[in-house]
């Protein structure tokens, strides 16, 4: 599935933002991580479910992940945190995380 692929580059690039943001952030780093683990497992989950709709829930729950991330992307811009072409590179692959998800759960349901 391509948005399995693009959701494992998502946790790749968000790792390296998080390995990044100075002393005293762990809480930050910690929720992203599992933020955009979440959003890849539940794709997972959800690709191997053969009930429709519990495959558009596992859908939706990575949908949700997947804009806690923005926001955690969001906090960590404001804060003056990371790089902007690193968060602009995260937003980008979430929104693509998004834009596929949608279509995934609207035919599972």
């Amino acid at each position: 599935m391509d948005v399995y692929k693009v959701a494992i580059e998502f946790i790749a690039l968000a790792d390296g933002v998080a390995e990044n943001l100075p002393r005293g952030r762990a809480y930050l780093a910690d929720q992203r991580r599992r933020a955009c683990t979440s959003v890849a497992l539940n794709i997972a989950e959800g690709a191997g479910e053969f009930a429709g709709d519990e495959r558009a829930r596992f859908y939706r729950m990575a949908k949700r992940s997947a804009t806690e991330c923005a926001a955690a992307l969001d906090v960590c811009r404001r804060l003056g945190l990371a790089d902007e072409t690193a968060l602009n590179s995260g937003r980008t692959l979430l929104l693509r995380i998004v834009s596929m998800l949608i279509p995934l759960i609207r035919r599972a349901q």
